[in-house]
């Protein structure tokens, strides 16, 4: 594999089997719709041209923290450390949907919509647990060293730290914890369209990866980053519903 350095719409639904073929599955925005390569192109160029959230104070403050560890810049191994953080929200909402079905089960509707809301968040874990093996791949293929502390030690700290708060908002006001998981991914969708664009080296090194057949085979590396931006903007979309559906109760 070549060196991958550095580090809504209507849109074109494509199966994982076969990039041309049709998919007749219902997708969920956690499911994350696959899209050829004009498609993601374009949605690269939306996101790009969309103006950011208007990020709460926390996230604002989890972002510079970002940046003081990681650096400004954006690479490989900060999105590797970013996407260790991603699935904590997730891991929360579907284990108080577990605990909350338990509790209103006898509601036949309430209890379908808690199970809806469970079978989203794993899906969005599961997700957010591709994109962290898959950006794994690339960094190592770039056969740059990360730091054992940097990349290894402060990134279960983060993620740890996270936890406590994210779970904390969630059991004050669960609208906090939408917001801020929005906000997160909203920075996160814009953050690989931004990457993307500042490597237009990616264009021509080709992608393969162990993990192709369960999240999608992509021909090159800037697709692939396009693809995981575009679910980061799935992501945020499902936050945002949540932020206006309100509680589950």
């Amino acid at each position: 594999m070549h060196d991958p350095r550095p580090g809504s719409g209507s849109v074109e639904i494509r199966p994982l089997s076969s990039p041309d073929a049709d998919h007749s599955r219902p997708f969920t925005a956690a499911a994350t719709p696959r899209l050829g390569r004009r498609a993601l192109r374009r949605e690269q160029l939306a996101t790009m041209a969309a103006p950011r959230r208007h990020y709460s104070l926390l996230a604002r403050l989890l972002f510079v923290t970002m940046d003081l560890l990681y650096g400004r810049r954006r690479t490989l191994e900060k999105f590797q450390v970013l996407e260790i953080v991603a699935r904590i929200p997730y891991q929360i909402w579907e284990n108080a949907a577990y605990r909350l079905l338990t509790r209103r089960h006898r509601d036949g509707a309430l209890a379908r919509r808690i199970h809806e809301r469970i079978e989203e968040n794993r899906e969005q874990q599961d997700n957010e647990q591709w994109h962290l093996l898959i950006v794994g791949e690339l960094v190592r293929a770039s056969g740059r060293k990360s730091g054992r502390l940097r990349f290894r030690a402060l990134p279960l700290l983060l993620a740890l730290s996270y936890y406590h708060v994210a779970w904390l908002m969630f059991v004050l006001a669960p609208r906090w914890s939408y917001r801020l998981n929005a906000d997160f991914e909203d920075h996160a969708e814009h953050e690989y369209a931004e990457y993307v664009a500042e490597h237009p080296e990616l264009e021509t090194v080709p992608h393969r990866s162990a993990f192709a057949d369960r999240y999608g085979a992509h021909a090159t590396v800037a697709d692939l980053l396009r693809q995981i931006g575009h679910d980061e903007r799935m992501h945020k979309e499902e936050s945002e519903r949540y932020l206006a559906e309100g509680r589950l109760t």
